[in-house]
């Protein structure tokens, strides 16, 4: 059996494209074709779809909304995951108790899962509402905004490891700045459990809208994949680019976003090539004036970047 029909048991004919251009799937809006690219629906299509990799040394890359991700122009080897049908939410809120909790699929999006905790009355994940992103994403990179972090409002996390499946808890899964152990080991997030505090719902959503607003006043509009580099220990990495003079610096499609600089932006239909020139000129410049090298926030697919 070849290992398309082999996937065809998995999954309907539908759910399966090849050639599939990346482009379509990243907020970057960069990126060559996927080899195949899938959409499963569940857990279950995801472990198989996993197995039959394995077994048949095809490499298999994971993405939700595609945020935080630069595609390689030649695009992406083997299967592209897309855990957007992953998209349950459920609410538990006992009236007796201090804390209310949502569980959400991997798949949800950020906006999804802050409004579903606003029409609940919980208080909490307002910060997210304007990250572009899914909640697995979010837990692979512990998101965060305005000094709050997925972690800080995360009890759990549903994991496919290995073939198994089990609920890890939140002290387990190694959150820090920008980094969860899902960056050291093989493991899939399907979904995770938030426990967040009674609130108003008037009050949560003034909140988001405020966030929403001062996001949108401070941030590029232009495709990206989100904020650039991790900030330095000391340091905030937008200031550094700034104070080395990068800020609208431009290489082929790419620039640093005029309006936020710590933001490369799609600017004019950029390649992949393009935004790893720019990020490598400005790695270089701020480290001969400051001494500090920025590490990059964005993941890259089907490629590395030339520092790595």
């Amino acid at each position: 059996m070849t290992f398309i029909k082999a996937l065809r048991t998995i999954l309907p004919a539908e759910a399966i494209l090849i050639n599939e251009p990346m482009a379509k799937h990243t907020t970057f809006k960069i990126g060559g074709p996927a080899e195949i690219l899938t959409k499963p629906e569940n857990a279950r299509q995801i472990r198989q779809i996993r197995k039959l990799c394995r077994e048949n040394s095809w490499p298999m890359t994971l993405l939700g909304e595609g945020s935080n991700v630069l595609v390689a122009d030649q695009g992406v080897r083997g299967v592209v995951v897309l855990t957007t049908g992953l998209n349950k939410i459920s609410v538990d809120t006992p009236p007796d108790k201090k804390f209310g909790y949502i569980t959400a699929g991997a798949g949800v999006k950020l906006s999804k899962l802050a409004e579903a905790a606003c029409k609940a009355g919980l208080q909490g994940l307002e910060f997210i509402h304007a990250i572009p992103g899914s909640v697995g994403g979010a837990v692979y990179m512990n998101a965060g905004a305005y000094e709050q972090f997925i972690s800080g409002v995360c009890v759990s996390v549903t994991l496919l490891t290995d073939d198994h499946i089990t609920d890890v808890p939140v002290s387990e899964m190694g959150f820090d700045y920008r980094t969860s152990r899902l960056q050291k080991d093989d493991g899939i997030a399907l979904e995770a459990v938030f426990r967040l505090l009674y609130g108003n719902t008037e009050e949560i959503r003034a909140k988001m809208n405020e966030l929403n607003q001062l996001r949108k006043s401070k941030h590029p509009q232009e495709p990206s994949a989100g904020s650039t580099f991790k900030n330095p220990k000391g340091h905030a990495a937008w200031e550094l680019v700034k104070n080395a003079g990068m800020t609208g610096y431009t290489v082929g499609g790419a620039m640093i976003s005029e309006k936020h600089s710590n933001f490369a932006i799609n600017k004019n239909n950029a390649t992949a090539d393009d935004i790893c020139r720019l990020l490598d000129t400005v790695r270089n410049k701020v480290h001969e004036m400051y001494g500090v090298w920025l590490e990059p926030e964005i993941k890259t697919v089907g490629h590395s970047y030339p520092w790595v």
